[in-house]
């Protein structure tokens, strides 16, 4: 049976939008790893490692995987905290 954790990504460092950040995601877990004997890279013989699914909704992506018989792990993503920040607060003290 297959496994996968279903997560909303967080945006890297390097940006400040959020736009493509809505997406929920159905990554799949993969088998042990091993390395390639003549390059030394690593590599799978099972190929989900290659995919990744995304959805407009939590909701969605765990129906997919119920429909799919897929074993998830449900990832949830933590809330941010906005402070507003005037530049004025700057020369008020």
């Amino acid at each position: 049976m297959k496994r996968a954790k279903i997560f909303k990504p967080s945006k890297t460092a390097m940006q400040s939008g959020l736009k493509k950040y809505d997406k929920w995601v159905i990554e799949f877990i993969t088998k042990d790893p091993g390395k390639n004997p003549l390059m030394g890279w690593e590599s799978s013989t099972d190929t989900y490692n290659e995919l990744k699914l995304e959805f407009k909704t939590k909701e969605l992506a765990i129906d997919y995987a119920k429909k799919n018989n897929i074993l998830y792990e449900l990832i949830e993503s933590k809330k941010r905290k906005l402070l507003k920040k005037s530049y004025a607060d700057n020369f008020i003290k």
